[in-house]
């Protein structure tokens, strides 16, 4: 725990995963708050917390108030934290505690740099700013309006596009895994760490992953969905959400890319989901492929970090 005190009438405790709807709903309402509506439900933190490589009980801590918890953080990644507190609850010092509880445990495990993404504008920037914080990149959340026709993307001769056979599903974690590489800067991915969040995830069903194969049968692209379902005031709303998205870099050029997200979209609608949503950043340079097909930003995010000395 960090030496800064906490405001009066707050404790801190490591989380379990029994606290993972608490999570949600503190993510959710700050999100709510800064955004207009969540961006996470609580089958992420579950999905995450399950993960073999991540120890809930070293790596994450809450705030409570008597017996609500009111903020919460973790370091989910060597060099990334994700911290949370309630806009009821602003102006106490909790994100500051949070922010020094995260860099904190990160010096512990060696690492050199930490951060986080924050809604660009949001308490959460401007804190993480006077904090000395620095952007390292930009992302944002892209939706595809409920209506929106996307032109057919067609494959090249002999290419396939279709849902993940089991067996298949290494190889789409291979060519994922590949691809963000490429521009990220972290470990690889375990087998055992990529099916806790797609397999593994609560409501995952077999179409969620869909891939290209080539003409051999190869799979050279890969697409991982998630299914939202929307709470409280979003009750009865769904969005099919591309968790991840990517083609081997032989195979670029052809198409392969936009067909997969193409498919991504029909396939989701076919199962009554009609609004469709992703994210990425300024690192892949993916921004413009998107929006080619019909998909606007709907918010804007920064990962700010700090060198830890």
């Amino acid at each position: 725990m960090t030496d800064l005190p906490l405001p009066p009438g707050c404790t801190a405790r490591p989380l379990t995963l029994a606290d993972t709807r608490a999570v949600y709903e503190v993510h959710a309402a700050q999100e709510t708050h800064d955004v207009g509506r969540p961006e996470i439900e609580e089958a992420d933190v579950v999905s995450d917390w399950q993960r073999p490589s991540f120890d809930v009980a070293t790596s994450t801590v809450g705030v409570l108030e008597g017996d609500r918890l009111v903020a919460c953080a973790e370091l989910n990644a060597p060099e990334r934290a994700e911290v949370a507190v309630h806009p009821d609850h602003r102006g106490r010092g909790l994100g500051t505690w949070l922010s020094a509880w995260a860099r904190d445990l990160a010096r512990s495990r060696g690492a050199r740099i930490v951060g986080g993404p924050v809604p660009q504008g949001s308490a959460g920037d401007r804190l993480l700013t006077e904090l000395g914080y620095h952007v390292r990149w930009t992302s944002w959340v892209l939706k595809l309006p409920e209506g929106a026709t996307v032109p057919d993307r067609p494959l090249p001769d002999g290419y396939a596009v279709r849902a993940a056979e089991p067996d298949e599903l290494p190889a789409a974690h291979d060519v994922m895994e590949d691809a963000f590489l490429e521009w990220s800067e972290r470990e690889r991915e375990t087998w055992d760490d990529f099916t806790a969040r797609t397999t593994g995830r609560p409501g995952h069903e077999p179409w969620h992953v869909r891939v290209v194969l080539d003409g051999d049968g190869t799979v050279v692209g890969a697409a991982v969905l998630q299914v939202f379902e929307g709470e409280g005031e979003h009750a009865g709303e769904r969005e099919a959400y591309i968790a991840r998205l990517a083609t081997r870099a032989d195979q670029r050029g052809r198409g392969l890319a936009q067909a997969l997200m193409v498919d991504t979209f029909r396939v989701a609608r076919e199962h009554g989901v009609e609004t469709c949503g992703l994210s990425t950043d300024s690192r892949t340079g993916a921004l413009g492929l998107y929006e080619k097909v019909g998909m606007v930003v709907t918010s804007t995010w920064v990962h700010r970090a700090v060198t830890l000395t």
